[in-house]
């Protein structure tokens, strides 16, 4: 499926064509992207999807609510999943990682 890299911007809001998810563009990385979920581009929240687009079965690993995803190759891209949903997030044919809590220091 051919995805076109688009730039992001820091509180671009996104929906899946595929599944229920959405996403929030907390930061946009230093290159642009062809943000997918399924492995269908995502659309900007208010644009309307084509019927006829059908999600990629091994890209359907799910995106978890609340969690925050960056790219294994720049961790300057953050994306917020503000609706968790049946597909998982990726740069064209590259899955985003769930970025790791950093660890709080110790209080001794």
């Amino acid at each position: 499926m051919s995805t076109e890299a688009v730039g992001l911007r820091a509180g671009l809001r996104l929906k899946s064509q595929v599944c229920t998810t959405e996403v929030i563009v907390v930061r946009p990385g230093t290159r642009p992207l062809s943000l997918c979920c399924g492995g269908a581009p995502m659309l900007g929240r208010d644009a309307s999807g084509s019927a006829e687009v059908t999600p990629a079965a091994e890209r359907m690993r799910g995106s978890l609510l609340g969690k925050r995803y960056t790219h294994p190759d720049d961790d300057a891209v953050e994306v917020l999943v503000t609706v968790g949903g049946e597909g998982s997030l990726s740069d064209g044919e590259t899955d985003l990682v769930l970025k790791e809590a950093k660890p709080l220091p110790a209080s001794d």
